[in-house]
């Protein structure tokens, strides 16, 4: 019924930029909150950001200043703008979506999606 993907990823050198963006589709009625995670291998998946229907934003201390998360209403959309990489920053990145789907004409569901991850790698 939806999808959510990610691109976006790549290598990058110390200091550099990439912007990751995440879309999701399908029998979508309204999307609530939006956020980004990342994975570090041998780690557990942790919160970066995250943007209400609203525009309200929230970091986690280690990107803030460096990352800037945004979103598309229109577009069902949700970017990440990262600059300064760090090293530190490589991991996989995850959006994540609260999604209110149409299942019938007379059943939706608001559900915890996940995108498939999109790499990125800070590397000298």
């Amino acid at each position: 019924q939806v999808q959510v993907v990610e691109s976006g990823g790549g290598s990058v050198q110390p200091g550099g930029s990439l912007r990751l963006s995440c879309a999701a589709s399908g029998s979508i009625v309204s999307i609530y909150a939006m956020g980004w995670y990342r994975q570090a291998p041998g780690k557990q998946r942790d919160l970066v950001a995250t943007i209400t229907s609203g525009g309200t934003s929230t970091y986690a201390d280690s990107v803030k200043g460096r990352f800037t998360i945004s979103r598309d209403n229109a577009k069902n959309t949700v970017y990440l703008q990262m600059n300064s990489l760090k090293p530190e920053d490589t991991a996989v990145y995850y959006c994540n979506a609260d999604i209110n789907a149409r299942y019938s004409s007379s059943y939706y569901r608001i559900d915890n999606y996940w995108g498939q991850g999109t790499q990125v790698t800070v590397s000298s």
